[in-house]
């Protein structure tokens, strides 16, 4: 097979991988170990392959499996809570990317997605992923997964309720011009050292949840109440007057980073509820914001 028609499949598996594990590091090793796989296959074997895009993306999707396995006993260990590295828009890479290395950011890598991704088992995950996202048929899925199709209908039956479970029934669906005015005046509110407005932005139930993987400051439990989150944002820009706080696309939705001292230390997204931010997402480990620094 033509090497650069070979190559032109990395961009899939980037997609595919990054959505599989919330991790662009780890999807980039996940895509490495699949083309090191294929190119230690023999000539002849290689050419026994009708379909090396289909084998690129069967083998990745089972070296993803594998690591959904072990990065649930990591995660176990893990300092404080989990959550997925966060993208920026193209144009906001630290270093520009290569075009191969690109995540589509749509929906299904919107942070509050790939936070209920986490709840899933790893076959869950994967089939749910294959099916739902990358529209592959079940008898695929099933031999990616290695289970029945019959199997794999009811791994993904069982992730989507999972997604259902995750929204909140009571409140319309947030608006993506609405999701933006909220994010902004989120902003002005906390520059301002607004309380009163930080709290009214917050639905009452909102929680924020920070990750700092034990290598930075942040709380190790999630944050309850929109009073307290706010409370807690104040006594941040009190700690440190040199931090900025501007709008930026993360995952494809309105996002916020802070810098301290042009460094940026955090990079936040939003679940929202109707006119209220229900969940703020902080990600503090540095190790998760290579493509921010």
């Amino acid at each position: 097979m033509d090497p650069s028609v070979l190559m032109s499949e990395r961009r899939q598996l980037i997609n595919l991988a990054y959505r599989m594990l919330g991790s662009l590091a780890e999807a980039e090793d996940v895509v490495q170990e699949t083309y090191a796989r294929w190119y230690g296959l023999s000539a002849v074997q290689q050419d026994e392959i009708e379909n090396p895009a289909a084998w690129l993306t069967r083998v990745a999707s089972r070296i993803c499996l594998d690591v959904l396995g072990s990065a649930r006993v990591r995660r176990e260990r893990y300092v404080g809570e989990w959550l997925p590295e966060p993208l920026p828009e193209q144009a906001d890479w630290a270093a520009p990317a290569d075009p191969a290395d690109r995540v589509t950011l749509d929906e299904s890598v919107n942070l509050a997605f790939l936070v209920v991704l986490e709840s899933m088992t790893p076959a869950e995950r994967v089939a749910f992923i294959l099916h739902d996202v990358f529209r592959y048929p079940f008898p695929e899925v099933a031999d990616i997964v290695g289970r029945t199709p019959a199997a794999c209908r009811q791994l993904a039956s069982s992730a989507r309720r999972r997604v259902r479970d995750a929204r909140t029934p009571e409140a319309p669906p947030t608006s993506p011009d609405r999701r933006a005015d909220l994010v902004r005046d989120f902003q002005a509110a906390w520059a301002a050292k607004d309380i009163g407005a930080l709290i009214g932005l917050l639905d009452p139930a909102a929680v924020a949840v920070a990750d700092g993987g034990g290598i930075v400051t942040a709380k190790l439990e999630p944050i309850e109440g929109a009073e307290q989150i706010a409370r807690g944002l104040l006594e941040i820009t009190a700690q440190l007057p040199g931090l900025t706080v501007v709008a930026r696309t993360v995952n494809g939705q309105p996002g916020l980073v802070v810098r301290e001292n042009g460094v940026t230390t955090t990079v936040m997204a939003f679940e929202f509820a109707g006119d209220r931010i229900s969940r703020l997402y902080a990600v503090r480990n540095p190790d998760k914001l290579r493509p921010w620094a």
